[in-house]
C-alpha cells in the first residue's frame, strides 16, 4: 500500500497539528500519545515518510530504534516503572491504526495491565505533566 502523506504524524512532523513532544533530532521526534495506554505511553516518530517497518529505510528504522531506548531509559527514571514495553505495529491486522512507521514506548508497573489501544483521550493536563516528566529525565541522562 502507499504512503498516505496525510496521515496524522506526518501533519504532526509538519507542524499542522499541535504535540507534546519530548525529545527531537534530524532524525526523528518522540511525542507523547494523547491515547495512552499507561502513563508515560510515548511515541517515537522517524521524520522520513514510510507506512511501517515493510518499507522504512533502515538507516530511518536504526535512528528510530537508537531514540526509543534513549526514551525507554528515560521512562524508567520519569515514571518510576518495573520494565518498559517497545511495540511497534505493520498493517491492520497487526494493530496499526497510523500507517507513519512510529514505536511505542510503555513505562510498565508490575501487576498493571495496559488500557485498550487507541481508544481514549487523556486530559491534556495529565499529557502535559508527563512530557514534563520525560524531559526531566532526559536531560538527566
Amino acid at each position: 500500500m502507499a504512503y498516505d502523506a496525510d496521515n496524522v504524524f506526518a501533519k504532526i512532523l509538519r507542524g499542522e497539528i499541535p504535540s507534546h513532544r519530548i525529545y527531537e533530532d534530524a532524525d526523528t521526534i518522540a511525542i507523547m500519545d494523547v491515547m495512552p495506554q499507561c502513563d508515560g505511553h510515548a511515541l517515537v516518530i522517524p521524520r522520513a515518510a514510510s507506512r511501517n517497518v515493510l518499507d522504512i529505510d533502515d538507516g530511518d528504522l536504526a535512528a528510530a530504534i537508537k531514540v526509543a531506548k534513549r526514551i525507554a531509559r528515560a521512562a524508567m527514571t520519569a515514571f518510576a516503572a518495573d520494565g518498559v514495553s517497545l511495540m511497534q505495529f505493520n498493517e491492520s491486522a497487526a494493530g496499526q491504526t497510523v500507517f507513519h512507521t512510529h514505536i511505542h514506548v510503555l513505562p510498565r508497573k508490575a501487576g498493571v495491565d495496559l488500557r485498550f489501544h487507541a481508544r481514549e483521550m487523556a486530559p491534556a493536563d495529565v499529557i502535559a505533566s508527563h512530557a514534563e516528566a520525560y524531559r526531566r529525565a532526559l536531560a538527566a541522562l
